[in-house]
């Protein structure tokens, strides 16, 4: 029998705010079954630290995402179980020699989650100051899908320019804006629903939220489980 060949996602975790969002794609896709490559920037690292209080390590990065990923939105442990993580790798920030950084590495595409100003501007001008904007530049020009969670408000004049940009070379800009029409309870139902919208955007299936079904009032019903839990 043929093995499959691995496919991954690769998913970049900028310096911005919202590393709930990054956790809550990386559950829904390993719920999936997806292969998953791991590209954490230093700057988040910091912010890592800061809304979770776990820092991430390159020699214990195992030990680290699998903490990561159990904790809510709200920062509490063991609100999630644990997920397999035998089908992910993690690649160092700077490692420019990492697999992903070819176009001859095999990919499905990129989430960047959060995105940063700094990681959009440097993607939109085709930098490649670390191994996160070197993938993303090479996702781009294998013509894979790119999805840019962007959390930043207000944006600038200059950001809106470089969104554009992305936007014209084919990547899907979708800000970190959750709604409210899915009934959400907890901080961890606008969390799912924006993960829930990354997924969309990378045709991943999942049940992070309720679509809506053109029934006014229908936020107000029973949901079921989550699916990422």
């Amino acid at each position: 029998m043929t093995e499959r060949k691995r496919t991954p996602w690769v998913v970049g975790v900028s310096g911005a705010s919202g590393t709930p969002y990054a956790a809550a794609v990386l559950r829904g896709l390993l719920a999936a079954g997806e292969s998953v490559d791991l590209v954490v920037s230093r700057a988040s690292r910091l912010t890592l630290l800061d809304e979770t209080g776990i820092a991430f390590r390159d020699a214990h990065w195992r030990d680290d995402l699998g903490e990561w990923l159990q904790r809510g939105a709200d920062g509490k442990p063991g609100t999630f179980a644990r997920p397999a993580l035998d089908d992910v790798r993690y690649w160092g920030a700077g490692d420019l020699a990492a697999g992903p950084s070819s176009g001859s590495y095999p990919a499905r595409g990129m989430l960047i989650v959060p995105a940063s100003t700094a990681c959009v501007a440097g993607v939109a001008l085709g930098l490649s100051k670390d191994l996160l904007q070197r993938v993303a530049s090479v996702t781009l020009k294998e013509r894979r899908r790119l999805v840019v969670a962007v959390r930043e408000t207000p944006l600038s004049g200059q950001t809106l320019r470089a969104l554009v940009a992305l936007d014209e070379a084919g990547a899907v800009v979708l800000p970190a804006s959750p709604a409210f029409y899915a009934g959400a309870t907890h901080i961890q139902d606008l969390v799912d629903f924006v993960a829930g919208r990354v997924l969309d955007a990378a045709g991943v299936p999942h049940r992070l939220y309720r679509r809506w079904e053109g029934e006014l009032g229908g936020s107000r019903a029973p949901r079921e489980a989550n699916g990422g839990d």
